[in-house]
């Protein structure tokens, strides 16, 4: 039986994560091993010293390998960062038959129509997702053999500039191996967090890291909107910090200890100890204060990402709720907080059955999800690229992904 040994890759602010997987028979999935390391030389997604990524990389990469007791033999990498954008366009193509019954070439038509528009030179697109299709105004999964005059169809396509993908392409070639796929990480999170029926309801998932901030939309089964802002959990520390006068790392602590996305205490006499080890300089601190600031951040987040939204959010058609992943969305009080801003009931992301227990960590919500969502869209309808420059010529892998 044929199988291929993968990894699944996810270079973050806060730690590189690698998964190996055996996938035999195209899709079934055996994961056989695991790497971690502190994430260093990288800052909101994007490679700021590439001798530092390199090494916290490989050094993930050897320890999967090792446990894996495997060569790896291709990468999929996710992919984050304040440098990553998305539009959509759309097109429409009067149906050709003198009976006016769409045939295969109506759709592949619009579709290549849909998916002309250039970029600006130096940007490469990562992901092109189909919207529904439209005929004569009404939503049709699969219009073929329909009877109707205009096909209509839209793609949100994600693009970014190619240095700084190659960037994190090159951190991985460095240990002589191959990108074969890039996954955009809102998708892959999602794709793990979210189960079909709840795409199908409706769905806003949230991405908290350290860095970046990754959201996706759903509706009606579909990706409607995705978007990565660089603001997440680092911010609340550096609010922490500025505002009770701490160092960056006493405000880390004081975070992890104390810190609630929404406010609670009444008493402003309560107080927390800075360091709580009765040494030479520590002192309290008032709950409050620390609530407060860590509310109001998270709060800001959460408003900053509805107005990203625009019209595309309407709650009437978001069944499902938001679902809230990464290390931030572990701050007490952080569903209640989602809730107040986007009017919808708000959860935690909790991976599927399939998941072994020491994967269940939220650290692994991306990798998993990469893994997740390749498998399924590897047999959907993939888009060969048009344009094939440097680097990414070989590996940009186009999703129809619904």
């Amino acid at each position: 039986m044929s199988s291929r040994i993968v990894a699944a890759v996810e270079i973050g602010t806060d730690k590189v994560a690698v998964l190996v997987g055996e996938i035999t028979r195209g899709r079934a999935l055996n994961i056989i091993g695991v790497g971690l390391a502190p994430s260093r030389g990288v800052m909101k997604g994007e490679v700021v010293d590439y001798k530092a990524a390199c090494e916290a990389t490989h050094h993930a990469l050897e320890m999967a390998e090792k446990r894996a007791g495997l060569r790896i033999e291709e990468v999929w990498l996710a992919q984050t960062g304040g440098h990553l954008d998305a539009f959509l366009n759309e097109a429409s193509v009067n149906v050709k038959s003198a009976d006016n019954t769409v045939t295969a070439l109506d759709i592949t038509s619009v579709c290549e129509l849909a998916k002309e528009k250039e970029l600006p030179a130096g940007r490469s697109r990562i992901h092109e997702i189909r919207r529904p299709f439209r005929l004569d105004g009404r939503v049709v999964p699969a219009p073929e053999h329909l009877s109707g005059r205009r096909l209509e169809v839209g793609y949100w396509i994600v693009h970014g500039p190619e240095s700084k993908i190659s960037d994190n392409i090159h951190v991985v070639g460095g240990y002589h191996l191959e990108v074969r796929e890039l996954v955009l990480a809102s998708l892959a999170t999602g794709s793990l967090l979210t189960s079909a029926e709840e795409r199908s309801q409706g769905a806003l998932v949230i991405d908290l890291g350290k860095g970046v901030t990754d959201y996706v939309l759903y509706r009606d089964g579909h990706v409607l909107v995705t978007g990565t802002l660089p603001v997440a959990g680092d911010h609340v520390t550096n609010d922490l910090s500025l505002g009770l006068r701490v160092t960056l790392a006493q405000a880390e602590m004081l975070k992890l200890r104390h810190a609630r996305a929404t406010t609670v205490t009444r008493d402003r006499a309560e107080k927390v100890w800075l360091n709580g080890d009765a040494s030479f300089g520590d002192r309290q601190l008032p709950r409050m204060a620390i609530e407060a600031i860590t509310a109001a951040r998270v709060q800001e987040l959460f408003e900053v990402i509805r107005a990203k939204l625009g019209p595309a959010f309407v709650p009437e058609h978001c069944g499902a709720g938001v679902v809230l992943a990464g290390g931030t969305a572990k701050l007490p009080g952080i569903e209640e907080a989602a809730s107040r801003v986007f009017g919808l009931p708000a959860r935690r992301g909790e991976p599927p059955g399939w998941v072994k227990e020491e994967l269940q960590d939220p650290m692994f919500s991306t990798v998993l999800g990469v893994f997740q969502f390749g498998l399924r869209t590897a047999h959907e309808h993939a888009v060969p690229p048009r344009r094939k420059t440097g680097l990414l010529s070989n590996l940009t892998k186009i999703f129809a992904a619904s």
